[in-house]
């Protein structure tokens, strides 16, 4: 399985510090680079890579190491160097951790995992060769077929890392599925569960009993017609394909840790004066107390929160839509991905946001604080819905190989202009036992729904389909 092996540094590697570790393999190494240098790779004598080495990144937010590796870093800031060798050669695994840990010795700091921090020693890699392009010419891409493109994940958790963005965009642009596969115990972060979409691509968890299933639908799998895909049922019929579900997905464990998950979108006018992010940060702070932790464009979220930094990279890249990872502390675990795209209606924001919570004390859910977070977002940042939603799931906020099912509604939020564009008094009288809130003025109101589900017995969509079957004039 290909080996991710990463050095957590005091120190910047310098030019001498990553020259050490690309000696690993002898003087007669070839090194390559990809991505105008951003990438620095070990090859064999044929120019293949055996290792691949992404750029330094200076981490400056606190817990990302704890949260996606379960590792200790050394105080922020600290450089995370990531290095990907290639699948199915022992030596290139060798060489990897003989690298980070030829720059944790140099530069003071420690190598993950623990178990691929090798000797100091030269890595013999006389007669070693490895895959064909294309597969090789993509570091993050493990296996290449005419449907899909195969990254193997060994890691605590498969986060939207820039090897895996790669993958992803590699993916699009030639028309393929990713699937990502991981080993038994591994968990996904919530970015790269929403970035998945839909069929063929899939995240493929290794099962003892099943050898492989989807970690999110549970569907047992097997590699046909170049990709993973569902194993059908010998009672099988084309109007009910009967797929069998692995039994470890089917192992619910309820431990009382729930999340609050919104789901929200926002359209602003395009001005040069506009701040991006200034949503996010209000609902984070009525909801905690306290702002986010950081952010990136990338997992591990790299830069601490600053809503000005990150709509001068939206703003670098426009018109092309920008995507942001962002991070709560370790008080209060939560995550959330924000996509920026530049439409004719404006400068949209589409925010999915979870706050982890667990089952002892001093772990209330903030419920009472719901209608003052969406009064602050329909009046100061151009709210046009907002969808809160109660879960049964991790407090790290992880998605686990196993159903969780879904969350219940507790609340709905309509925008003031979405109110205003609906005929008559449709929006204000509703078949709901209990009417909406009003927000903001009474002359340009947003209204706020309050859904009579039970969160302890997580029940309640009924009411949310007949709200919107009315609110769209069904």
């Amino acid at each position: 399985m290909t080996k991710d092996v990463i050095a957590l540094t005091s120190k910047m590697p310098d030019p001498w510090a990553v020259l050490a570790g690309l000696l690993s393999g002898g003087p007669d190494t070839l090194v390559g680079t990809r991505g105008e240098g951003a990438v620095i790779q070990l090859c064999d004598p044929e120019g293949r890579p055996l290792v691949s080495v992404e750029a330094p990144l200076l981490v400056s937010v606190e817990g990302e190491a704890e949260r996606l590796l379960g590792a200790t870093a050394p105080p922020v800031p600290y450089w995370w160097t990531e290095a990907r060798a290639t699948t199915g050669v022992a030596e290139a695994e060798q060489l990897a951790g003989t690298f980070a840990t030829r720059l944790a010795s140099l530069l003071g700091g420690s190598a993950w995992p623990p178990d691929a921090a090798g000797s100091l020693a030269v890595v013999k890699t006389d007669g070693v060769s490895v895959a064909p392009e294309p597969a090789a010419a993509q570091p993050a891409i493990d296996v290449l077929t005419e449907r899909v493109a195969v990254v193997i994940q060994d890691r605590p958790v498969v986060a939207m890392t820039a090897w895996l963005s790669d993958a992803f965009r590699a993916a699009a642009e030639a028309g393929l599925g990713l699937q990502v596969v991981s080993p038994a115990g591994t968990t996904l972060s919530p970015a790269v569960r929403d970035a998945l979409g839909g069929w063929p691509s899939r995240w493929i968890v290794q099962d003892e009993r099943d050898g492989y299933y989807d970690g999110l639908t549970g569907a047992v799998l097997r590699w046909q017609d170049g990709m993973f895909a569902p194993v059908t049922s010998p009672a099988a019929t084309e109007d009910d394909p009967r797929t069998p579900v692995a039994d470890t997905f089917q192992e619910v464990r309820d431990t009382g840790e729930r999340q609050l998950a919104l789901t929200f979108r926002m359209v602003h006018p395009a001005d040069d004066r506009l701040v991006l992010g200034g949503g996010l940060e209000t609902v984070w702070r009525e909801l905690t107390g306290a702002p986010p932790a950081g952010w990136g464009t990338s997992e591990p979220a790299t830069l601490p929160w600053s809503p000005r930094r990150l709509t001068d990279v939206a703003h670098e890249r426009a018109p092309v839509p920008t995507w942001f990872v962002v991070v709560g502390n370790r008080d209060r675990p939560a995550l959330a991905t924000v996509r920026i795209t530049r439409t004719e209606a404006g400068v949209e924001e589409h925010v999915t946001l979870a706050f982890g919570y667990g089952s002892g004390s001093g772990e209330e859910l903030p419920l009472d604080a719901l209608p003052a977070a969406a009064e602050a977002l329909a009046t100061r940042h151009h709210l046009q819905s907002m969808l809160v939603q109660l879960r049964k799931a991790r407090r790290d906020v992880a998605v686990p190989p196993r159903f969780e099912g879904p969350g219940v509604p507790l609340a709905f939020v309509l925008g003031a202009e979405e109110v205003r564009a609906m005929p008559g008094d449709r929006a204000r009288r509703t078949p709901l036992a209990e009417q909406p809130v009003t927000l903001g003025p009474r002359t340009r109101p947003a209204l706020y729904y309050p859904l009579p589900g039970d969160p302890s017995e997580l029940s309640g969509w009924q009411d949310f389909e007949q709200l919107m079957r009315h609110l769209k004039g069904a």
